[in-house]
C-alpha cells in the first residue's frame, strides 16, 4: 500500500527493524519512534527480536555483499573457508560451530558474540580441550552442526573410518573429528575374551553314524585392525572356521573313537583353526566339546551294548571268585589233612556257628560225643 507524507514507526528496545521501500532495503532502523518521508512510495518493515541473535533472511547475502556499512553497524559477520569451522560464542559461551565454507550473519546489540574461527587439520582431529567445551555445550542443549564425538571404554579399541579407509587406531577415552565433507565413523572393539558358539552341527562319523554336537570357544584380537581390514565380520569368520575344523575331526574317527576320547576333537579342531587364524588379527586361545548327541534309536543300542558288556564282566567276576572259593577250601582241606589240632579247631569253630542258630542243645556223653555225632540238637 502506498503512503503519502509521513508515517510513523516505533522499535522497541530488544528489536531492529529492517525498513523496505518499494520492496527493496533501505535501512536499519534502531530501537526508537522512526518518522519516514514517503511519497508515493509502498512501505514495509521486519521487526527483528534480539533475543535470537542469529539474523536469518533471504537479504542476508544481498547485505554482506551490497551494504558493508549496514553489515559493520548492525551485525558480526562469520565466515569460513572450505578447510575451516568457527566457533560461536554468546556472552562467553559457546553456542553454536560453523561448518566450512559458510557466511553468516548475528545480531550486535544485545548479546556479545564473538566468532573463532578454526583451520581444520588433515587428520580432521580436534584437540582434547576444544572436544571438552563442545561435549560441555551439546550437554546444555547445543544442537547445531558439530563435530563426530565418539567414547572408546576400557579394555576397548576404537577404528576411526575416513571415507571408507581405516585411518588408525584408538585408545580408550573420548575422541572427535570434523567430519564436513567426509565420511566418518568409528568402531569399538572389545579386546577381552570372547566366546564363540557352535551349536547344533549335525555331523557324520567315518561308520556312518549321525552326531550332533556342540562345541565352545575362545578367542581373542590381538590386532583389531588387522581383523577388521581382512574381514567384514572377523567374529563370522571364527565361527565359519571351528565349524569346517568341527566336521573333519569328526568325519575322520568312528563312533567308538569320538565316544572314548572327546578330548582328541578339542586338540584336532584347535590344531586345525590356530594356523588358518594366524596373521588374521585373531588368536583362538581353547576350544572344548561341551555335548556330543546321539539320535534316538542309537542311544537304544549303545545302551543295549552297555548292558551286555557289563553283565559279561559280572559273570567274569562271579566265575572268578567261585575258583578262587573253591582253590581256597582245597588248601584248606590239605593243611587239616596233616594236622588233627587244625582240623579240631575247624569242628569247635563249625559248631560254634551251628550253636549260634539253636534255641537248646543237649549234650549226652561229653564234648567228644559231640564231635562224633552223640548231639542232640533240640528246637524249640
Amino acid at each position: 500500500m502506498k503512503t503519502w507524507g509521513f508515517k510513523t514507526i516505533r522499535v522497541k528496545k530488544n528489536e531492529r527493524a529492517m525498513l523496505l521501500r518499494n520492496g527493496d532495503f533501505d535501512r536499519m532502523l534502531m530501537p526508537g519512534k522512526h518518522r519516514i518521508t514517503a511519497w508515493g512510495d509502498e512501505l514495509r518493515t521486519q521487526a527483528f527480536n534480539l533475543e535470537e541473535s542469529a539474523f536469518t533472511h533471504s537479504l542476508s547475502d544481498y547485505l554482506m555483499a551490497r551494504e558493508p556499512q549496514v553489515v559493520a553497524e548492525h551485525f558480526v559477520r562469520v565466515q569460513t573457508g572450505e578447510d575451516e569451522v568457527a566457533l560461536l560464542i554468546e556472552d562467553g559461551v559457546l553456542t553454536a560451530i560453523i561448518p566450512p565454507a559458510t557466511r553468516r550473519l548475528y545480531w550486535k546489540g544485545l548479546h556479545e558474540v564473538q566468532a573463532q574461527v578454526l583451520p581444520v587439520p588433515p587428520d580432521l582431529r580436534v584437540p582434547a580441550d576444544l572436544l571438552a567445551r563442545i561435549r560441555a555445550a551439546r550437554a546444555a542443549g547445543m544442537n547445531r552442526y558439530a563435530p563426530l564425538m565418539a567414547e572408546v571404554p576400557q579394555f576397548h579399541t576404537g577404528l576411526l573410518w575416513v571415507d571408507g579407509q581405516i585411518r588408525e587406531t584408538l585408545p580408550p577415552g573420548v575422541h572427535g573429528w570434523w567430519q564436513h565433507g567426509h565420511a566418518v565413523r568409528v568402531d569399538v572393539v572389545d579386546l577381552r575374551a570372547q566366546t564363540a558358539e557352535v551349536a547344533g552341527q549335525d555331523i557324520l562319523t567315518r561308520d556312518k553314524v549321525t552326531l550332533r554336537l556342540n562345541l565352545t570357544a575362545v578367542w581373542r584380537y590381538t590386532d583389531a585392525q588387522t581383523a577388521f581390514g581382512q574381514h567384514p565380520k572377523p567374529a563370522d569368520h571364527v565361527y565359519r572356521e571351528l565349524q569346517f575344523a568341527l566336521r573333519a575331526a569328526v568325519g575322520q574317527r568312528t563312533l567308538d573313537a569320538l565316544l572314548e576320547d572327546k578330548a582328541a576333537i578339542d586338540a584336532t579342531v584347535l590344531a586345525q583353526v590356530q594356523p588358518r587364524l594366524a596373521g588374521s588379527g585373531i588368536a583362538l586361545e581353547s576350544v572344548g566339546v561341551k555335548d556330543i548327541i546321539l539320535p534316538g534309536d542309537m542311544r537304544t543300542i549303545l545302551a543295549q551294548v552297555v548292558e551286555a558288556e557289563k553283565a559279561a564282566q559280572a559273570n567274569v567276576i562271579r566265575r572268578r571268585e567261585e575258583t578262587a572259593a573253591t582253590r581256597s577250601l582245597l588248601n584248606t582241606a590239605k593243611v587239616m589233612e596233616g594236622n588233627p589240632v587244625a582240623l579240631r579247631m575247624k569242628e569247635l569253630e563249625t559248631l560254634e556257628r551251628v550253636a549260634e542258630r539253636i534255641d537248646k542243645i543237649s549234650v549226652v556223653g561229653g564234648l567228644d560225643q559231640v564231635l562224633s555225632g552223640l548231639v542232640k540238637l533240640r528246637q524249640d
